[in-house]
């Protein structure tokens, strides 16, 4: 790179030609020097290339210097650049008008050409340091994202791990847990897009979290006996409480691992709500901790609702798959006191997309 294009570059804007090339004789020993004769012609130059710094004079024909540089800081691209006016004027209101507009700082004529060398000069520096410091806070911005991104890949390994291990211990087979994963995906989604349930804040990040967190609902079956689990007929009263326990035992494995990350643990307060919720009923007659309406998390609302109808309409050892028309109405039937009659209303204006995704994963 030669010696000239590692200088900074500097625009003078003045109409008098004679002026323009008295700024130049000073300037250019150590700087690149552009010459612009009109307001208009400045702006097209700085459009083309923007400079480091402009010396703007105040009083031209057509366009003077404070609407240029208003129309410089009204541009993201040409804002940062300092504008230094040139004025003969010394009115303390046209200085005001000046520094409104966007002015750095004013130098007055006659030129003194130390005064000018030293202005410039101390601009450039600051614009220096500001360059520095964006670039700076750019590369961050970067290094932060790629750290968030490293972040959000290890919570999906992590939740992957635990999901794999709650389907190989749980009695359901197939695709039930992808299933029910886009069934509270599009429910959650639904609500959102109707302007609902604002208030546990549904966006994009917190329905992607709970999507994400319905497959470990059953994680605490993990703790479950193996003859109870996979017992083919009916559970005896005590086996049922056994049963049972495991709603509080997945939450109670989801908070410990909540506390071993601290802060970081955001990403699984949707999982421990559904683990521990998702058998809670409207009416107040679910388990384990007997929550009424909208006591109950929504989460577990929606994933009591995408569970119950995907259990229905699958084949288990011991009972052939339901028709769509009889399981429908069913959770119909427990509107109101099994389940939010708001999330089986969304279940009904979903249905076309709940029987696409029962067919997209349908066990073979």
């Amino acid at each position: 790179m030669s010696r000239s294009e590692d200088m900074p570059t500097v625009l003078v804007v003045d109409d008098a030609p004679a002026n323009l090339s008295l700024l130049a004789g000073l300037l250019q020993p150590d700087y690149r020097v552009k010459l612009a004769a009109s307001g208009t012609k400045a702006l097209e130059l700085v459009q083309r290339a923007p400079p480091d710094l402009i010396l703007l004079d105040i009083m031209m024909p057509e366009m003077d210097g404070y609407e240029v540089c208003r129309r410089l800081k009204a541009d993201a691209a040409t804002q940062a650049i300092p504008v230094l006016f040139l004025t003969a004027m010394t009115q303390t209101e046209d200085e005001a008008r000046g520094f409104q507009v966007g002015a750095a700082d004013f130098i007055q004529k006659p030129i003194n050409p130390m005064v000018l060398q030293a202005r410039v000069r101390t601009h450039l520096q600051v614009k220096a340091y500001q360059d520095e410091l964006l670039d700076r806070n750019a590369w961050l911005q970067e290094e932060l994202g790629q750290r968030l991104q490293q972040v959000d890949l290890l919570r999906d390994a992590t939740l992957q791990v635990m999901i794999s291990f709650a389907e190989f211990r749980d009695e359901a087979t197939g695709h039930h847990v992808r299933r029910t994963q886009e069934y509270v995906r599009t429910l959650a989604q639904h609500f959102h897009d109707q302007g609902q349930h604002l208030d546990v804040l549904l966006d994009a990040a917190s329905i992607d979290h709970i999507a994400k967190s319905a497959p470990l609902h059953d994680l605490g079956k993990v703790a479950t006996p193996d003859h109870i689990l996979l017992k083919p007929g009916r559970h005896t009263a005590e086996e049922t409480v056994i049963m049972r326990q495991h709603a509080m035992a997945g939450w109670e494995m989801l908070r410990r691992a909540a506390d071993r990350m601290a802060g970081d643990a955001d990403f699984l307060h949707h999982a421990m709500d559904i683990a521990r919720h998702h058998h809670e009923k409207w009416d107040g007659s679910g388990y384990p901790d007997g929550l009424v309406g909208e006591q109950i998390p929504l989460s577990a609302r929606l994933m009591a609702v995408a569970d119950v109808f995907d259990a229905l309409i699958s084949a288990r050892p011991y009972k052939p798959p339901m028709p769509l028309e009889k399981a429908l109405q069913i959770i119909r039937d427990g509107s109101g006191n099994h389940f939010d009659p708001a999330v089986v209303a969304a279940l009904e204006a979903c249905l076309h997309e709940f029987e696409r995704i029962a067919l997209t994963w349908a066990d073979h």
